[in-house]
């Protein structure tokens, strides 16, 4: 998964802890294997904690949440993403001074 695959998965359960397997994987263009493999490397590095309602009689349905580190690697990715945003802007404006 790359950064921006990342970033924007970690975005998603931000806003949207009680979303679906299924809906996520849409939202993001995922397969739903997919999504369960990401999902999986960010809970295993402790970024998300993945939670089922034990009450509920439907056992499939789930909440995600953000670990303070999921938190933390979200706040990361943005600033980076923001920096290289930046960057880009620069050379496209030296890039049009030129012509």
């Amino acid at each position: 998964m790359d950064k921006q695959d990342r970033l924007n998965l970690l975005r998603s359960i931000s806003n949207n802890p009680k979303l679906s397997q299924r809906r996520l994987a849409s939202k993001m263009g995922f397969s739903l294997g997919k999504l369960n493999y990401c999902l999986k490397a960010l809970q295993d590095k402790g970024s998300v904690k993945i939670n089922n309602f034990r009450r509920n009689p439907n056992k499939l349905i789930y909440t995600y949440l953000l670990t303070p580190k999921g938190i933390s690697e979200k706040t990361k990715l943005t600033i980076a993403f923001m920096k290289r945003k930046m960057q880009e802007y620069e050379e496209l404006k030296s890039d049009l001074k030129k012509k």
